[in-house]
């Protein structure tokens, strides 16, 4: 397996169209320089595939997805991706970077209401049914179709048709998963959503995050419950497992990644691996190979 230093990352082309647009489209099949490598690579921004035909698996940090038609994959940025493509892929991307929605929308938890991106406890794609998929492909469409002619206030209405896209794929994931959709619940939750996928390394106890949203432990944990169903405390172990996996799928070791996540010796992050996902970090490598 490669380390995670010979991973190639992809960036935004911000001014692919002339003056800065911080979000482009495309058909899989025909969009230049799309990247269907079969290698490790990441991207520093965030995609959604869509899959009209094809089949084969897309690896998604050390989650294996299924191609079938009608299938849509969320990724966020930095996760480690390939692809092992069987028969054409073929269908829509749609990519972005978060300033494109959070800097109009003046909210930096934008992107955090949804519940797909920065998924760590449910899965990063779903298959739905053709009508809805059908409802996704109009959508797209008319962003195709203003991209082939930009003008001046064309940034206004691609954001307002990726607005309607995120909040119909939400509804779609909510029913798929029996997840919450409402996406203006109190909105610690989402402070600490974020706060979490920052701070993960340094800061893995409830009060630490409670200490920088200014609540107690019992609120935090009853709008986690509320929203995600599981507690706060929880959602930092399923976050820390996430990353933990994430490294060992690069071939590190336990005794460097446990180090790495603050962990006092080895065993300790060994019991901690084990008591979440009932086998060691070295089993769970050899699995992978």
């Amino acid at each position: 397996m490669a380390s995670i230093h010979n991973i190639k990352t992809y960036h935004f082309l911000p001014y692919k169209y002339g003056s800065e647009l911080l979000i482009d489209i495309g058909r899989i099949e025909t969009l230049k320089n799309y990247v269907l490598e079969s290698t490790s690579h990441q991207l520093s921004f965030y995609e959604i595939i869509f899959i009209r035909e094809g089949s084969g698996i897309f690896v998604l940090d050390e989650n294996k997805i299924s191609i079938f038609p009608q299938t849509v994959i969320f990724t966020s940025p930095g996760q480690i991706r390939r692809w092992e493509i069987e028969e054409e892929v073929r269908g829509y991307t749609l990519f972005f970077e978060k300033d494109f929605l959070h800097l109009f929308f003046s909210d930096e938890l934008f992107l955090y209401r949804f519940q797909y991106f920065h998924q760590y406890l449910h899965p990063s794609a779903m298959q739905i049914s053709e009508i809805s998929f059908g409802k996704c492909l109009e959508l797209l469409q008319e962003t195709e179709l203003e991209f082939e002619h930009i003008q001046n206030d064309s940034n206004h209405l691609i954001r307002s048709l990726l607005y309607q896209l995120l909040i119909l794929l939400n509804r779609y994931y909510a029913d798929a998963y029996h997840v919450q959709q409402d996406t203006f619940i109190h909105p610690d939750f989402y402070r600490f959503r974020s706060l979490l996928e920052k701070r993960f390394l340094e800061e893995q106890t409830v009060e630490a995050y409670t200490k920088m949203l200014n609540v107690s432990p019992g609120f935090l944990n009853k709008i986690c419950r509320q929203f995600s169903g599981l507690s706060a405390q929880q959602m930092i172990h399923n976050k820390l497992i996430s990353e933990i996996k994430k490294q060992l799928y690069q071939n590190k070791s336990a005794k460097e990644i446990g180090y790495e996540f603050g962990f006092s010796d080895p065993s300790n992050f060994n019991r901690f691996f084990k008591k979440h996902t009932h086998m060691t970090p070295r089993q769970y490598q050899k699995g992978l190979k």
